[in-house]
């Protein structure tokens, strides 16, 4: 089950907000990996563009609310 599709973020989603995307020229876009820290987001995201200088990162900060029932 993918609990973005749900609406539900789980633990991990919220303790690690930053996240590395990929986007594509068809308009779509992968979650790459994410982070807890921005700063970690950033060295990471330097070895990826150095690996695939063609290929377009970004960071982002990605935090959705958590649903209570």
């Amino acid at each position: 089950m993918n609990y973005r599709q749900n609406g539900l973020t789980t633990d991990y989603e919220q303790v690690h907000p930053w996240c590395i995307v990929r986007s594509f020229p068809d308009m779509q876009s992968e979650l790459i990996i994410r982070f807890h820290h921005r700063s970690d987001a950033e060295a990471h995201l330097q070895i990826l563009k150095s690996n695939n200088p063609t290929a377009s990162y970004e960071i982002v900060f990605d935090i959705l609310p958590s649903h209570s029932d």
